[in-house]
């Protein structure tokens, strides 16, 4: 079972599938708002957090899809990632703009 699943509840939808998006590897914690991924571009980490679909479900204002600058605390081969305050990379509510985000940061 993945562990966003275990941290945030089998019915926790993402808005996509996971299995789309090999590079995202799962980093969620139940003491965070929501489901958080890390992953790295050249030699920058980043974290993507899902939130709720449902905006009343939300604890904070945010929007359902958020990347924000990272850093990693442990090595390359144990990376430890947190999102700091190194800015906001990208938001949006919907998946498929995530999706061509994914698809032009990734291959460019």
């Amino acid at each position: 079972m993945s562990l966003y699943k275990q941290e945030f509840g089998q019915d926790f939808d993402l808005g996509f599938d996971l299995k789309e998006h090999p590079y995202l590897i799962d980093k969620s914690w139940h003491n965070d708002l929501c489901p958080s991924f890390y992953f790295k571009v050249d030699e920058q980490y980043y974290v993507l957090w899902v939130d709720y679909a449902d905006e009343e479900r939300r604890e904070e204002n945010t929007t359902r899809y958020t990347i924000i600058e990272a850093i990693n605390e442990g090595s390359a081969e144990e990376p430890e990632v947190y999102a700091g305050s190194l800015g906001i990379a990208f938001k949006s509510e919907d998946y498929y703009t995530l999706k061509s985000f994914f698809n032009y940061f990734l291959t460019r």
